[in-house]
């Protein structure tokens, strides 16, 4: 049963989750730079909110990590960023943030679906815990190729990986270093899910 207090104990598991995500990204722990682009676990938080709470906090904690990222263009603290910032605020915006949404959308939607067709629940976290750094590596590469592509330093970055079409320059960009994400993400949501999932079954128990 819905009561006032389910949604301050809702509320209050959302911002435990955005908190994290925000000192992950203070203290250098959300994403590490290689390169023209970082390999990212803020889809960590991402991925537990989705998973644990539902699509309205996926969107929210994928709002955060996005937000943090387009932060970044504005500053300057990303040059890649900064760059497509001079040809498109809106699109870059939307490559930042929108497209982070949607990961945590789509987590929870996907999780949702293999637990409603598998009723396995450590399956269903695993695939929800691998969507969520595998779809913000397609959205986000997807949407970069598709309206930043014929760009000058896209162009430039292609040129120096020796990408020849759209899909080698999203294979070369990415590489090894979006299977290491896709896989210790999706190891480390996975565990973090099983323990909280555990922990707050026993807190429904008690009360």
């Amino acid at each position: 049963m819905y009561t006032p207090k389910n949604r301050i104990l809702y509320l209050s598991q959302l911002a435990l989750l955005v908190a994290i995500e925000l000192v992950m990204k203070l203290v250098g722990l959300g994403s590490v730079p290689i390169g023209p682009l970082s390999m990212s676990f803020l889809t960590v938080p991402i991925a537990v909110a989705a998973i644990l709470l539902g699509p309205f906090a996926g969107a929210v904690t994928g709002a955060v990590f996005g937000i943090t990222a387009f932060y970044e263009c504005v500053s300057g603290t990303s040059p890649l960023g900064l760059a497509l910032l001079q040809f498109s605020v809106f699109h870059t915006f939307m490559l930042c943030v929108t497209m982070r949404i949607l990961v945590g959308l789509c987590t929870a939607w996907i999780f949702r679906l293999v637990l409603g067709a598998s009723k396995r629940k450590n399956l269903s976290f695993l695939i929800g815990a691998v969507a969520a750094p595998l779809t913000n590596t397609i959205f986000f590469m997807g949407y970069m190729v598709l309206f930043f592509y014929q760009t000058e330093p896209i162009q430039a970055l292609a040129s120096a990986l020796h990408a020849t079409n759209p899909l080698a320059f999203i294979v070369l960009l990415v590489g090894l270093q979006g299977v290491i994400e896709v896989v210790v993400s999706g190891i480390v949501s996975t565990l973090i899910v099983k323990v909280l999932s555990r922990l707050l079954a026993a807190q429904q128990e008690i009360r």
